[in-house]
């Protein structure tokens, strides 16, 4: 079956096209005063956290926004580092290509999930999009572009620096060979320690039930509703596999249209999506969060371009929320508790995960939230990624939330974010970066081995012009 892919071409390159980019970006470093900070000129952002506000020029990152070459023989590609995924996967899918870990939501670029993590339903058999990367040209806080590898200090520390040591400006990353269906398999679960046992024989075994397994992910919609969505890989799209007593599945299902893809998780025991259309199936809606806008309503979203579906769009809906702070003032006039903003993802042990759902039943009650079972590689050594320490070989489960919860006059101490914060560490978990993080220094370095992060600065950086991680992630008070 032939991938469905948008009808504009991707945002292609060339080596010629590239160096010259590099160059421009080179200029644009040169052009920034002395002493000023370097960030990067760009507008968009799937961060959940105030940037520091600057005045000096930024760099000029315009042209690295495409893919230069892919090697369907290989099986890689040489990307820019703000090439977004959407792009990076119109170039690969007609291949027949796809890059190991796609990161849920389009607009995620390369550069951003190498730099800043990412996970996605192949991250059980896959790791992180980092370590799939071959090699990646770096642009240092000194102006210059070093090219890195895996087992050398920089390349180890970069994943989880956040543009602390650098920007990528190319990266060489590897590519799996994909058909051009995925059949699902929704597996409700009532009692949460099944479930952890079942990703953890998954894991093991790549298979449930006799069929293979590709993709795992799944959701905790309430106490005691679990389910595990199971992914395999298909060139099957008329396998007639049972959707529910009276139907079978004979066509693709297509979630950007008027139906809404976590529902069917509920609703279906199977279902049959394209590859496209499977890599971002949680685009489409933001996950859930789209229904804060009104997009799932059946007559709103009836009137709603189907182009609009898509993340970025709310992320700038959000964004004229923040600006006019439109939630606070209705929630002021109707005389409800000032909201506390809780928009995180968490890793945790497979093992203590009910421990942490438990938890956050009781303690923040929000619902649904996503679970994502990953196993890290570790670096080409085998140790852990310094920035990052996740075990390796061992299993954790993400766990993304992201929504507002009444607390009252306390929200702008954000008392439920320090406490997700505590739970996460006491259960030897980690939190993902790209929103609030409100940890002191010396629990942040002991986390995220900050010793290891200033010592390749120094090298890479000795007039510290890049902003450090803690000062970029920690909101400051």
């Amino acid at each position: 079956m032939t991938p469905r892919v948008r009808a504009r071409e991707p945002r292609a390159g060339s080596w010629d096209d590239h160096a010259r980019a590099v160059e421009r970006l080179r200029a644009s470093y040169a052009a920034i005063p002395a002493g000023a900070p370097v960030r990067l000129a760009k507008q968009t952002t799937n961060l959940f956290r105030a940037r520091h506000a600057t005045t000096s020029p930024g760099l000029d990152v315009s042209g690295l926004t495409g893919v230069i070459e892919v090697d369907a023989a290989q099986r890689t590609a040489d990307v820019q580092g703000m090439c977004t995924y959407e792009d990076l996967v119109d170039a690969t899918l007609p291949h027949g290509l796809i890059p190991y870990v796609v990161p849920q939501l389009r607009t995620i670029t390369l550069g951003g999930a190498v730099t800043g993590l990412g996970i996605e339903s192949t991250s059980f058999r896959n790791g992180l999009p980092h370590e799939s990367v071959l090699e990646m040209d770096v642009l240092t806080g000194d102006g210059e572009i070093v090219t890195t590898r895996p087992g050398e200090r920089l390349f180890d520390t970069f994943p989880n620096s956040y543009g602390s040591l650098g920007y990528a400006t190319r990266i060489r990353i590897r590519l799996e060979q994909v058909p051009g269906c995925v059949a699902l398999r929704h597996v409700r679960f009532d009692d949460v320690e099944l479930l952890a046992k079942t990703v953890a024989e998954i894991v093991v075994a790549r298979e449930y039930d006799g069929t293979r397994v590709d993709g795992l992910d799944g959701v905790a919609f309430a106490p005691g509703e679990y389910y595990l969505t199971l992914a395999t890989w298909t060139e099957e799209p008329f396998a007639g596999r049972v959707a529910s007593a009276s139907e079978r599945v004979e066509t693709p299902s297509d979630y950007a249209g008027q139906q809404v893809y976590y529902r069917s998780v509920q609703q279906r025991e199977t279902d049959l999506l394209t590859m496209y259309d499977y890599l971002w199936r949680w685009d489409t809606d933001w996950f859930w969060c789209s229904g804060a806008f009104g997009a799932q309503h059946p007559v709103l979203r009836r009137l709603w371009p189907r182009r609009w579906r898509r993340s970025d769009v709310y992320m700038r809906l959000l964004g004229l929320d923040r600006r006019f702070h439109i939630a606070d003032r209705l929630d002021r006039r109707a005389g409800r508790p000032l909201r506390e903003r809780v928009v995180q993802d968490i890793e945790v042990p497979l093992g203590n995960l009910g421990a942490f759902l438990d938890w956050f039943d009781d303690e923040i009650g929000m619902r649904p939230v996503w679970l994502c079972p990953l196993v890290s590689t570790g670096t080409s050594q085998g140790s852990r990624w310094p920035s990052y320490p996740l075990e390796p070989g061992e299993v954790y489960v993400n766990v993304g939330f992201w929504g507002t919860v009444h607390v009252g006059p306390e929200a702008a101490d954000a008392p439920k974010n320090r406490a997700i914060e505590a739970k996460v560490h006491e259960l030897g978990g980690h939190k993902s970066l790209y929103s609030e993080a409100f940890y002191d220094r010396p629990t942040f370095d002991a986390l995220y081995d900050g010793a290891n992060l200033a010592a390749v600065k120094a090298t890479y950086d000795p007039d510290d012009r890049l902003t450090s991680l803690y000062d970029k992630v920690v909101k400051r008070r």
